[in-house]
């Protein structure tokens, strides 16, 4: 009976345990929800903060006001997810997700930390390359798979899959309304991207809203579907291709990387930027939000046809027809044209024709009394005029994603540079003031130390661009003279292979692209008088070897940051956090246009109160008065 008894009063004493258990679990799920949905619903935090620092050490680390540079690549790889670096788990493909952000924004300064990460250094000329941190970021090409210390194939995190996946040439990227960098809407037409904006949507556009005038057929889409006629030596309807960036180039000696590079025509911006301005976040319908009001007319592919042995009138009918049909447009009388921008494709001078000779060169494109009034951008813009505002020329690389663009910045770090200097030109023998034959003699001289490209006659090497980017790869510095006017396409394809360019008169540079070079040109050019290289005064070479490792190291870093501001991102896609040749112009054109119609309210005229000749110095300075060391290059008689 007593164990009868003992058994039964164990059992009681059993349940009871169980059913407080029971009342403990529930009672502690019960406040853990209620915790949980007090937090989300109620105070607005992140459910994360009520478990504790370390549960929630990722999401503070976002929310901190200083960037946090990983100390080793097991660190970064852990935190690519919160700099809005998402990474495809299957393939090892690495997005970039980061939404448009501030200069001061965490978001960004975070990936700078994971940009920072990947660089590396090397000693300058002929040395060997020394990584700065335990990792590097490899680009696709590269096979090897060195591991960190936490033994993590970090390449495959970061330089994404070995299979790229590249885009169809007729694919559409995203079109977003309000802002460009939201690469997960869906596709819209260029006429759908149009259509305005949600009213959440108006302040991330407000002052940057353009207007794209829809012009007749004829002042662009007729001419490419005409592409046969636009030049007389060359097919161009081999460049106008993939939406004006030409074929794509193949990869078989690694001079490249696998995606993002076109055989791209250098008289091919106007077709590129006009692409690109179908991608732009802000374009509205109604022109009287708009802050510019863009004329995409193909100026450069017009006046080409008509170059060599035709008569003025037909050289001018374009330019004349177009101002004509803008005068007859309600929005030409708010400002006058002074709102108003186009893109020309060519050099100043092939739209500046002084005279009505027959033979004389070029159309009247930039002198007619309505052009003066608008925004013209060129790849090279003339140093005596007002009107006309230089960005830079196309290149052969098209990236698509942000980390195109890391990936081949790192890539020209790492680069061993087995010459000193290099050119890649023809000499000039009808050119009187010409030092390109100076330059070849001073290269042949040089032997080993300079490395030549010359284009002469029988030979094509010039002009296939696989061994102009091999030569400026490796090379420590490029020669960069002037041509048959200043400028030189050269000079950015130079940049573009981490080469630091060297020039001989600053209208080749340094007066041209104020929008996309540093005011200080010292930090990422040398200048060379050509005074001193005609008289024979000085050595190239002796020149360049003075440069100690360590100031051409800064200088090279400093190129290789360029890279993103002076190429033109692929129109069919769409660079999430990097602004590209194209936002840099269309910011320059939005805040001149801004200054124009100011200064108009207030009755001034301060932008064009100095003499014409005198806008180089002014757009330099902002002044005119004083002398500069630059006055005698640009003295005109």
């Amino acid at each position: 009976m007593k164990a009868f008894e003992y058994n039964m009063e164990r059992q009681i004493i059993g349940k009871s345990r169980k059913k407080l258990w029971f009342i403990v679990s529930a009672s502690f799920l019960f406040w853990f929800l209620f915790l949980y949905f007090y937090s989300e619903f109620t105070v607005g935090k992140k459910p994360s903060t009520l478990l504790g620092n370390d549960f929630a050490n990722s999401e503070n680390d976002r929310e901190s006001n200083s960037a946090h540079v990983p100390e080793s690549s097991y660190e970064l790889v852990t935190q690519l997810p919160d700099m809005g670096i998402q990474m495809n788990e299957e393939t090892g493909d690495v997005r970039n997700d980061v939404g448009k952000t501030g200069p001061n924004s965490n978001r960004t300064r975070n990936l700078e930390s994971a940009k920072n990460i990947f660089h590396a250094e090397d000693d300058g000329f002929e040395s060997v390359d020394q990584m700065v941190v335990s990792v590097k970021e490899l680009d696709p090409d590269d096979q090897t798979h060195p591991r960190d210390n936490e033994g993590q194939f970090v390449n495959e995190l970061v330089s994404g899959s070995s299979e790229n996946r590249e885009e169809s040439e007729n694919e559409v990227a995203p079109k977003v309304d309000g802002d460009k960098r939201n690469p997960d809407l869906p596709k819209q037409s260029s006429t759908e991207n149009q259509r305005g904006f949600d009213e959440s949507d108006i302040d991330s556009c407000l002052g940057r809203y353009i207007y794209v005038q829809d012009l007749p057929r004829r002042f662009n889409e007729d001419l490419l579907k005409n592409c046969r006629s636009l030049s007389n030596w060359t097919d161009m309807c081999e460049f106008t291709s993939n939406l004006g960036l030409g074929p794509h180039l193949p990869n078989f000696v690694k001079v490249y990387s696998k995606t993002g590079w076109f055989g791209t025509n250098q008289f091919l911006l106007e077709v590129i930027f006009h692409n690109r301005m179908k991608q732009y976040g802000c374009l509205t319908k109604d022109p009287s939000m708009a802050s510019a009001i863009f004329v995409p007319y193909y100026a450069g592919l017009d006046v080409a046809r008509y170059l060599w042995g035709s008569n003025i009138t037909m050289r001018d009918s374009g330019p004349l027809q177009l101002v004509k049909w803008l005068r007859g447009k309600p929005e030409w009388k708010k400002m006058w044209g002074r709102d108003h921008f186009l893109v020309a494709g060519r050099i100043t001078w092939d739209f500046r024709r002084l005279t009505d000779g027959e033979f004389d060169w070029g159309s009247k494109l930039m002198l007619l009394p309505e052009s003066k009034n608008m925004t013209i951008l060129t790849i090279e813009s003339s140093p005596w005029h007002n009107n006309d505002f230089a960005i830079p020329y196309p290149t052969y690389f098209h990236p698509s994603r942000d980390i195109e663009v890391f990936q081949w910045q790192n890539r020209m770090r790492r680069q061993k540079r087995r010459f000193l200097f290099s050119f890649a030109g023809a000499p000039r023998p009808n050119l009187q003031d010409s030092i390109r034959n100076e330059i070849i003699e001073q290269c042949r001289a040089s032997r080993r130390k300079c490395k030549l490209l010359e284009c002469v006659k029988g030979s094509n090497k010039c002009y296939k661009p696989v061994f102009v980017m091999k030569m400026f790869q490796s090379s420590v510095f490029c020669l960069q003279p002037p041509g048959d006017s200043y400028t030189r396409r050269s000079a950015f394809d130079s940049i573009l292979a981490g080469c630091i360019p060297v020039f001989f008169h600053p209208g080749s540079a340094y007066v041209q692209y104020i929008w996309h070079l540093p005011k200080d040109h010292n930090k990422y050019s040398v200048l060379i008088p050509d005074f001193d290289i005609k008289k024979k005064n000085v050595s190239i070479e002796r020149i360049l070897h003075k440069f100690p490792r360590q100031k051409i190291r800064a200088m090279r870093e400093e190129v290789i940051r360029l890279i993103p501001k002076l190429i033109y991102a692929n129109p069919s896609s769409r660079l999430q956090n990097l602004d590209d040749a194209f936002d840099i112009a269309i910011k320059g054109v939005i805040e001149r246009v801004s200054t124009i119609e100011r200064e108009m309210r207030e009755g001034k005229n301060s932008s064009f109160d100095y003499l014409e000749e005198l806008t180089w110095k002014y757009n330099l300075l902002g002044t005119v008065e004083g002398e500069h060391e630059w006055d005698r290059f640009f003295a005109r008689s």
